[in-house]
């Protein structure tokens, strides 16, 4: 139980350092946690012309691999379905992009210490 709770906790404290990261690279985020029949979408950003769904991984280490080797081909599956969704939705002309970002962090009862992230743009096509 407490082990869910850290990553739990671990994980929304890294896809807080993700958004930072992608606004202070210019980004701007439309939605955090999106959910529809299909699946979750961490974040949905825009940058330019490109509509950015974005998958955050939140990780202590590479102990067990990367954080973007976690992603299987069930997730790229269901990520993207949940993305043909929220666009049946929510109509654009805009580019489709799928990111990966990797947060490297600890969070020690208090605070979230983020060590290093990782952005992998267009990490995955439509499948």
């Amino acid at each position: 139980m407490a082990f869910d709770f850290y990553k739990k906790i671990s994980g929304k404290c890294g896809e807080d350092a993700a958004c930072l990261y992608l606004k202070k690279n210019k980004y701007r985020i439309i939605e955090r946690n999106h959910r529809n029949k299909c699946g979750e979408i961490d974040i949905i950003a825009s940058k330019g012309e490109d509509l950015v769904f974005v998958e955050v991984k939140t990780r202590r280490s590479e102990k067990f691999g990367t954080p973007a080797e976690a992603i299987t081909y069930y997730k790229k599956r269901n990520f993207v379905n949940t993305a043909r969704w929220y666009l049946m939705n929510n109509p654009t002309e805009m580019n489709i992009r799928f990111d990966v970002i990797e947060v490297f962090g600890t969070f020690t009862g208090e605070t979230f210490e983020t060590e290093n992230i990782n952005h992998y743009e267009q990490v995955f096509q439509e499948i």
